[in-house]
This record gives C-alpha cells, structure tokens and sequence, in this order.
C-alpha cells in the first residue's frame, strides 16, 4: 500500500516540482481556498493557538493572521516540493544569508556547531546553506512513516550535501563523529512540543506555561558545540533571508536550561514580529503541567 501510494504521488510531486514559480503560487491559491475554506484544516487548533499565544490582539486581527498563516502553509508546502528540482542557482537567490561571515568564523573555531532553528517561514530551504559551508551539514527530522517517502526526502535533502538523521540516529551520529575527529553543524528545529516525559523540562513561551525540548542543549554541552540560532525571515513570497546570532562559544559555562530559554526567546520575538509566518497547525501548548 506504502509503494501504490507513493507511485501514485510522486509524478504529481514531479510536475508539481517544474512548474515556474507564477504558476505554483497560483496553484498555492487555489490550495489555500480548498483547505481552508473547504477542508477546514486544522483550522480549529491554529484558532485556539492564536487566541493563547497573542490575546492582546482583537479576534479580528487574529483572524486575519491566522488566514495569512494557511496561505504561507500553502506556498512553504509548495516550495518544499519545489526542491525536488529547484536549481542551485535559483534556491540561492531565494534564500540569502545575510552574514556568511560570521558562520565562517565559526568553523575556524574548530568545534561542531549546534544550529538551532524554528518552524518558521522557509525553514525547508536552510538546506541550501549547505553550499556555503565546509563542515558535514546535518539535518534532524522525524522519520516519514512511508518508506519511500522518506527516501525521496534523504535524496533531495542529499542533492544539497544534506544528510537527514533521525532524532533517535542523532546522539550516535554526532558521537562517531567526535571519535574521527569530524566536524559537523547539527540543526536543531527545536520549537514544538515534545514528546511527554515525567522530567519535562517547563517554560513560559508566547506567555503559556509548556514543555520545551532540551535536546540540543544537552548535546551541545556533552560534545561541546559552539550554538548558532538562525533567524528566518520572509522578505516577499518565495524569497527569504536567514541571519546567524551567535548563542554561545562556551556552551558549558551556561546554567542548565538557560540556553534553550534564550532560544524560546529568540523564537517567541521573531513569531511577534510577523506571527503569520509560524507553524501555527501544530498543538504547541497541549501539555498542561499538573499540581
């Protein structure tokens, strides 16, 4: 059933994937309309997500942001199926890192690096960092139940020197590395809700009291990585610009927890700036901690 579905998808996938860029935002629009005017996808979580994270503004206004929000979804979903046959040239153009200079200067510190991220704007074609940069570029991500697919995804993300690790593949990934003497940046896309323990680790994010991982904190101080946060923003439709801001370079100086604090902060600031641009589909804050 696995591979009928796959055969079935991939060739529309493909064509999907050449179509120039007018037509797949018109195609964008025309999804949009169905899934969220039609389908209702999800529309009942990104509501109740919008009403917790930012009461401060009216439910007009949120209204508004939360159709901006499906639109966005739309085009990322788009743009990702768009990798499958996206130019070097042409991801290039669309995606820009503001200070490379500042990534470089890192690498000549001669440690790994923990580059952590959010669901946020374009964060599919980070990927095309991988151009700019010496050091092996490791991208953590769930596994897709359906084999095939999550081939092709490897295969994609490979085109662009990318290797895809499992988040249960990432701790003996990163610590053969160290054996060797191979120096890798680790992304971390560390901003959603994780899996329920009974040492959850709690903080106030958009204001709600939730869980928040602390994964690449902990791998970051164990093997000692210096930790980058890349900063998305989206200038126009299809193009964005990533910035890198150094977290830390003496990552076990930090008290345990600060760093992924900083983190939720840093995610928190960039979803108030322009929050139509968040993973909003996501139950973020269905975690409640009990007395």
């Amino acid at each position: 059933m696995q591979l009928l579905f796959f055969v079935v998808l991939y060739p529309i996938f493909w064509f999907i994937s050449i179509l120039p860029f007018r037509l797949l935002y018109i195609l964008s629009d025309g999804i949009y309309l169905l899934i969220y005017y039609v389908l209702g996808y999800r529309k009942k979580t990104v509501r109740n997500n919008l009403a917790l994270a930012l009461p401060h503004l009216s439910e007009k206004e949120r209204l508004v942001i939360e159709k901006k929000s499906f639109q966005h979804l739309c085009d990322m979903f788009l743009e990702m199926i768009k990798t499958m046959s996206i130019s070097k040239k042409e991801i290039e153009k669309r995606f820009v890192f503001t200070n490379m200079d500042l990534y470089h200067n890192e690498e000549k510190k001669g440690k790994s690096i923990a580059l952590m991220i959010a669901h946020y704007a374009s964060y599919e074609w980070v990927i095309s960092m991988n151009h700019y940069i010496t050091f092996g570029g490791y991208a953590i991500y769930k596994r897709i139940k359906n084999k095939h697919f999550d081939k092709l995804v490897k295969d994609i993300r490979s085109k662009f020197k990318a290797y895809l690790i499992t988040t249960k593949e990432t701790k003996h990934v990163i610590e053969n590395n160290e054996k060797k003497g191979v120096l890798g940046i680790y992304g971390f896309a560390s901003d959603q809700s994780p899996r329920p323990t009974e040492n959850m680790y709690w903080y106030q994010f958009m204001g709600i009291e939730t869980p928040i991982h602390i994964g690449a904190e902990l791998l970051a101080k164990r093997y000692d990585m210096n930790v980058l946060f890349l900063k998305v923003k989206k200038v126009k439709r299809g193009y964005y610009e990533g910035t890198f801001e150094v977290l830390t370079n003496d990552v076990r100086s930090i008290p345990d927890f600060k760093l992924s604090e900083q983190f939720m902060d840093k995610v928190e600031q960039q979803i108030l700036e322009a929050p139509e641009f968040y993973l909003w589909t996501h139950k973020r804050w269905k975690h409640k901690r009990k007395d």
